[in-house]
């Protein structure tokens, strides 16, 4: 077997002539930080969820192991997953609302500060797959949401943390 030498789709654009500009979410973007805090008022059922914030509308590409969140769901057995709400891509075209696009039962059983990056079941490999990272690509702005689609929310559970993504 031979030693091989490859670069990746950002490196070759950038050594590429004439030179290709890597688009800011990929490469030298500048990273922001959206923080987010709810204190359930009120129990809410099992289809019950919390809007976190509005990532802003463009590329922008979501790290999921630099985000976290302090996680005070009292409910046993409860876990948390995080998606977003329907979209119009760059093209116009509506992308559908996924609950667990990002994370699919993180367990919090115990109250804790968590890492977002945990995703499990069919939402890990694709999210893996791009170094822990979710790109969207926006007319508008999407919404991030979290949920326990196992257990309902209680009044008083506590959520806040932040995502961290690159833009511009």
């Amino acid at each position: 077997m031979a030693q091989t030498i490859q670069t990746s789709t950002q490196h070759a654009n950038t050594v590429a002539v004439p030179s290709v500009m890597n688009d800011p979410a990929d490469h030298h973007g500048r990273m922001r930080i959206m923080y987010f805090s709810h204190d359930q008022d009120g129990a809410g059922d099992a289809t019950s969820y919390v809007k976190l914030g509005k990532l802003p509308a463009g590329k922008v590409r979501l790290f999921m192991g630099l985000s976290r969140a302090y996680v005070n769901w009292t409910t046993s057995s409860a876990t948390i997953d995080l998606g977003w709400e329907a979209y119009q891509d760059l093209e116009g075209t509506t992308v559908s609302a996924d609950a667990d696009g990002l994370i699919n039962g993180i367990s919090v059983d115990s109250v804790g500060y968590f890492s977002l990056e945990g995703a499990s079941g069919s939402t890990g490999a694709p999210l893996k797959a791009t170094g822990g990272t979710k790109l969207f690509e926006t007319q508008s702005g999407v919404v991030i949401t979290a949920s326990s689609t196992d257990q309902a929310l209680v009044s008083g559970d506590d959520l806040a943390g932040y995502l961290v993504y690159t833009i511009d």
